[in-house]
C-alpha cells in the first residue's frame, strides 16, 4: 500500500457525497415550498390576521359595556339620584370607549409590527450572478 493512499483514507471526506449549495442552509427534513404552497399559506395566514381584526373590533364595546356595567351598579348600591346617575354613566361610558379604542389602535399596530418584522426574516437575499 502506497502513502498516499493510507493518508487519503484517513483524512479525505467522502468523496459520494455532494457539496452543499454555498448560502444555503437546509435543516434535515425541512423541504422548499412550492409557489402553491407558499400561496396557500399566504391565504391562510391573511384569513387568520382578518379573523383577529374581526375579533379586536369587540374591544373598544366590551370595556365601554363592562365600566359601564360596573359603574351603575355600584351608583345603584349607593343611593345616587337618576338625573346624576345617568350623568356619570355617559361620562364612563364615553370615557371607556376611547380607552378600548386606543388599546385596539395599540394592538393593531402590534400585529403591524410582528408581520413585517416576520417578512424581513423570511426574506432571502439572492446575490446576482457576476
Amino acid at each position: 500500500m502506497d502513502w498516499e493512499e493510507s493518508n487519503k483514507e484517513e483524512t479525505d471526506v467522502d468523496e459520494n457525497v455532494e457539496p452543499e449549495l454555498a448560502g444555503e442552509e437546509a435543516e434535515p427534513g425541512e423541504e422548499l415550498e412550492t409557489a402553491a404552497e407558499r400561496e396557500a399559506r399566504e391565504k391562510r395566514e391573511e384569513a387568520e390576521r382578518e379573523a383577529k381584526k374581526k375579533k379586536r373590533r369587540l374591544i373598544p364595546a366590551f370595556v365601554t359595556l363592562m365600566a359601564g356595567a360596573a359603574v351603575s351598579i355600584t351608583m345603584r348600591i349607593l343611593h345616587y339620584e337618576m338625573l346624576t346617575m345617568l350623568i356619570v354613566l355617559l361620562c364612563v361610558l364615553s370615557g371607556f370607549y376611547f380607552v378600548g379604542r386606543i388599546l385596539q389602535i395599540m394592538l393593531d399596530r402590534f400585529e403591524v409590527q410582528i408581520h413585517e418584522a416576520q417578512m424581513e426574516e423570511g426574506e432571502v437575499i439572492e446575490k446576482e450572478p457576476s
